[in-house]
């Protein structure tokens, strides 16, 4: 399945500083927590399957919490987004984030968009998914005990595209962006004041086959001038033969690293099984996206 059907025809982690009060074991996330949809969410390790209302709807996401999970505990968020028409559970395939989760400590939020899509730069659907993100983000962060110096946006195709938007127009929520196969691209970033207010780095893999490899390309490039963007040398080699490996830094202290994979499409690099997943691409987008992320907690 390709980004065609993301463009009409064509195919996207957080902690609460609250303390909750003392006592043994007193604390938020120890017992069950009424969510907005009137359920009772339990806070606790496992996969959950939930529901949040916004703009008139009940919107569902899957939420996987790593074994040491710990509610007393601020825990960094990962926010995946999907590829269009997909879902969370098709991007939870895709990235393998889980497993990273369970090693390294993380929530992961897969929220599934209306229609099978979001609403992003240039297509799926008018949803309301920038003030979804806003308050799924805020209910984690409250009920979960997200940290909210450590939530980050991923996201694959349309999802990709979504990750883009949400740096901007989610303002101060998300430290840094992982984009596979997705871009700064359509009408809503012809303005030249269309960029985050606060720092937000970002990491990208775009495939030097598909069909968008350009517009991706062009669209980083655009986002590094506005931001003021300078090379910064000393940074590792890209490794793998056919990859190619760029590192700036912005003026607001943000980050950009664009991997660049002259023989892949429009996937996910490394990725064993799912759809757009491409294990034989030369590296584990994963991997490295959760590193970046590591790296980079939110700036002042």
């Amino acid at each position: 399945m390709r980004r065609t059907m993301a463009v009409l025809t064509g195919l996207v982690l957080i902690t609460v500083a609250t303390a909750c009060g003392g006592g043994d074991r007193e604390r938020l996330g120890a017992t069950p927590v009424p969510s907005p949809s009137g359920t009772v969410e339990r806070p606790a390790a496992g996969d959950h399957r939930l529901t949040l209302p916004h703009d008139g709807v009940e919107r569902s996401y899957l939420l996987h919490a790593p074994p040491g999970y710990d509610p007393a505990r601020p825990t960094a968020l990962v926010v995946a987004l999907h590829f269009y028409p997909g879902s969370g559970a098709g991007v939870r395939e895709t990235t393998g984030l889980d497993a990273v989760a369970d090693r390294e400590n993380f929530l992961v939020a897969y929220p599934d968009g209306r229609g099978a899509g979001f609403n992003a730069l240039i297509c799926c659907g008018t949803a309301d998914d920038v003030g979804f993100l806003k308050a799924l983000t805020a209910h984690l962060v409250q009920t979960w005990r997200a940290d909210p110096d450590r939530i980050y946006l991923t996201g694959i195709s349309n999802g990709g595209d979504m990750s883009f938007r949400a740096a901007v127009e989610v303002d101060g929520v998300f430290a840094a962006i992982g984009v596979v196969s997705g871009g700064y691209i359509g009408h809503r970033t012809t303005p030249e004041d269309y960029m985050p207010e606060h720092p937000v780095s970002v990491i990208t893999f775009i495939g030097g086959q598909d069909r968008y490899a350009d517009a991706f390309t062009e669209g980083v490039r655009t986002w590094q001038r506005r931001l003021g963007c300078k090379p910064a040398s000393g940074r590792p080699p890209a490794g793998a033969a056919g990859v190619t490996r760029t590192d700036a830094r912005c003026a607001d202290g943000s980050d950009v690293t664009v991997y660049t994979l002259l023989d892949m499409g429009h996937s996910w690099p490394g990725a064993p099984a799912g759809q757009l997943a491409d294990p034989d691409a030369g590296l584990v987008a994963t991997e490295l996206i959760w590193a970046f992320f590591a790296a980079h907690p939110r700036r002042a």
